[in-house]
């Protein structure tokens, strides 16, 4: 179907973004639209070429070092002749002297709270509100419906009164551990009351308090016959809820009904690696839900269990404090927009040369525009500042260019200067080799630092790529580079003065059924120097929560400023297979193992727009993928091919039987689109082949190019 456009001074506007723009957008704030079209386009056409520039710098640093290796080919590598090419060529970077951050007007949910970070498609509204809505969540619940808690019971919809007696019993353990009662312990307790600003315990007739009493904060209903009390510890706050009436306190002596712990302190909605939208339909549906969690005003209706619900933004919770004055605390998760890189453009909007716009341009000024609306109600930002993550960069010059972008911004919005924060995702080699320098050049608006082990794999290969056959995906994690590159992002923003100014990130766990897996694992995010970690669900951030009671970020951190900084030689240590001698049978399985995830995220992604899905592996684990892990999937067996550990034949053969394996699994959903028998119809197959097969030639090793292009020719 023809798309409408209309010209607006040398921009030509999909109708449907022009019409969102106008009269949903900017009503209601002080920029009129003709402004907004003008300030736009001379911006847009101002920094497009500087755009385009540095990706055809990517391109030539791409050839030059595969030119190198291929060269080099029948020599180990020699890390300081490496080093010296690469600084020859503008890869690597001069390091300048020390230096802090000057970001200013930081909301506490990162300079101050340490916390679980959740990351969400922008694209489903109902997501997007489980999300905001995450910043409480019932830890009752969380337990219960999960694995952390062993039973027979697990999963079913029958409820076990003796699951729930050991949800109970975790949860008063939990209390015991982090806010202990001098004296007894928080298990069968009798009542609770408030009494001249302390917390009474009654227990066996006796009265008890907490051993710090600091950690009462507050109450909610009478004193002495409170529905909630407010406990805080490591800064994250805890509600017991009281009511003697509810299912879930039929055998709580002080008829306690429910936990609420502080959850997602901070949210990403993203624009990028898992939604899926190609064209201007797709990226209004982005924004406007977007504009509606800044507008405060995002509802949604679905179906669950034959009942018709709908779904909002939460409001803040009053308490009474222990002084009695009537206070708030925040309702909803701090909220951030992750844009696009700049990489990839759209035909949302075309410019005078015909061209299409740069996606990142577009995303920069619409989703910060979107922002004024929180600007005048403070309910997001109590500072005022807009969070922007900015994924995909490389280097410092592209850092220096996403400076360039929000300062026009805040320009055409007539915002103050560095309104607009920066968040740099570290996961490009690039960047990691040169972070010190990526963050100087946003240092005053950086926020957020992230390490995605994902992306930067598939870049790690990419970049190498004629270095020699990589080593297999499981074993990257055990391997020199990886490590090095965890570390250098905590010690660089360390010495960048990160810590109580801005967030040190981790990323994301990707296997939403294992929780018990990851109450224990991701304990390994704090310990590392992280003060916020991705989850992949409102229930993943309840439990990960409780980690940060464990420890104390801030502490931590103190004691690895000290350490000694990751090294360079072990962050460009290239993970290639030494004479790899794996038989057959380990190659196929690895390839399947790709194949099989691979497949089950681009055939939903191209059938249907589905940007992130949660897709069986080989062992029917469900694992979250999105464009970084579908990625680093096709980067390894391109990788593969072209060094002859597997054939294109082969490989071929094995997405085929994969493909039937997919197929298979998803027999129940009815919009799906089988791949199989006829493969040479399905655009879905087509397009993940080509993901490998063209592998080694997409630029970085990007899946958007082929998925966006696939993705049109189905819409269409």
């Amino acid at each position: 179907m023809k798309k409408q456009y209309t010209k607006i001074n040398n921009l030509s506007v999909s109708s449907d973004l022009l019409d969102f723009v106008n009269n949903e957008l900017l009503k209601d704030t002080k920029i009129l639209p003709e402004n907004f079209w003008s300030g736009f386009d001379k911006a847009v056409h101002e920094l497009t070429p500087k755009n385009k520039e540095l990706i055809k710098i990517r391109e030539d640093l791409q050839k030059k070092i595969d030119t190198w290796h291929i060269k080099n080919k029948s020599n180990e590598i020699n890390l300081e002749e490496y080093k010296k090419f690469l600084k020859e060529i503008g890869y690597l970077k001069e390091v300048g002297p020390d230096f802090k951050i000057e970001t200013k007007n930081v909301d506490e949910e990162i300079t101050s709270i340490a916390g679980p970070q959740l990351v969400v498609p922008i694209m489903n509204e109902r997501y997007a509100l489980n999300a905001a809505n995450a910043r409480w969540m019932s830890l009752y619940d969380s337990l219960y419906g999960t694995d952390v808690i062993k039973s027979e019971e697990g999963g079913s919809e029958r409820y076990d009164p003796l699951r729930g007696q050991e949800v109970i019993k975790y949860v008063r353990e939990f209390l015991d551990k982090h806010i202990p009662i001098d004296g007894t312990s928080w298990k069968n307790i009798s009542s609770l009351k408030v009494n001249n600003g302390n917390l009474i315990i009654n227990k066996n007739n006796s009265e008890y308090k907490l051993k710090n009493i600091e950690k009462f904060i507050g109450h909610r209903g009478e004193s002495n016959k409170p529905s909630g009390i407010i406990l805080k510890n490591n800064k994250l706050h805890i509600e017991i809820i009281i009511n003697p009436r509810a299912f879930s306190a039929a055998h709580d002596i002080a008829g306690i009904s429910d936990v609420i712990v502080e959850a997602a302190v901070s949210t990403i909605c993203d624009n990028e690696d898992s939604v899926a939208a190609v064209d201007a339909e797709d990226k209004v549906i982005c924004y406007r839900n977007w504009l509606g969690l800044m507008k405060g005003n995002l509802k949604t209706t679905f179906v669950k269990g034959g009942k018709k619900l709908e779904r909002k933004l939460n409001p803040d919770r009053s308490y009474i404090s222990k002084d009695g004055i009537g206070l708030k605390l925040h309702g909803r998760s701090l909220l951030l927009v992750r844009n696009v890189g700049h990489l990839m453009t759209n035909p949302a909007i075309t410019l005078k040369d015909g061209s299409e716009i740069p996606e990142g341009i577009m995303d920069a000024f619409i989703t910060s525009a979107a922002c004024l609306h929180d600007m005048k109600n403070k309910k997001n930002s109590r500072t005022g500042s807009i969070y922007i993550v900015k994924p995909k960069m490389h280097g410092p010059d592209e850092t220096t260019f996403t400076d360039q972008i929000f300062t026009k911004v805040e320009e055409v919005l007539k915002l103050e200067k560095y309104t607009c924060k920066i968040g740099i995702m570290d996961e490009e080699r690039r960047t990691s080799s040169n972070l010190k320098e990526c963050i100087r050049s946003l240092k005053n608006r950086v926020f957020f630092i992230n390490t995605g082990f994902l992306d930067r794999t598939g870049d790690e290969m990419h970049t190498s790529m004629e270095a020699g056959p990589m080593i297999k995906k499981g074993d990257m994690k055990k391997s020199k580079w990886i490590n090095a590159y965890e570390n250098n992002n905590v010690d660089v923003g360390l010495r960048c003065g990160f810590s109580g100014k801005a967030q040190i990130g981790k990323g994301m766990w990707a296997m939403p059924d294992k929780m018990a897996d990851m109450m224990e694992q991701k304990t390994n995010h704090l310990e590392a120097g992280a003060n916020c970690a991705w989850v992949p669900s409102p229930t993943a951030a309840a439990l990960h929560a409780l980690h940060y009671h464990e420890i104390n970020i801030f502490e931590k951190q103190k004691e690895l400023e000290n350490r000694e900084a990751a090294k360079l030689d072990d962050l460009l240590t290239i993970p290639i297979a030494d004479r790899p001698n794996w038989s057959t049978q380990e190659i196929n399985s690895e390839i399947s193992n790709s194949a099989q995830t691979l497949l089950g995220y681009v055939v939903r992604w191209i059938d249907q727009g589905v940007g992130c899905s949660k897709v069986p592996d080989i062992n029917n684990i469900g694992l979250m993928e999105d464009r970084a892990t579908l990625r680093i999937s096709s980067q390894h067996i391109a990788n593969w091919i072209h060094h002859g550990v597997c054939t294109s034949k082969q490989v071929l053969e094995i997405m085929k039987k994969m493909a039937k394996i997919v197929d298979e699994q998803n027999k129940n959903d009815k919009l799906y689109q089988n791949m199989s028998p006829n493969f040479d119809k399905s655009i879905a197959f087509k397009a993940a082949c080509d993901l490998i097969f063209h592998g080694r030639t997409q630029p970085s090793g990007y899946t958007e190019p082929l998925l966006h292009l696939n993705r049109l020719i189905k819409k269409d």
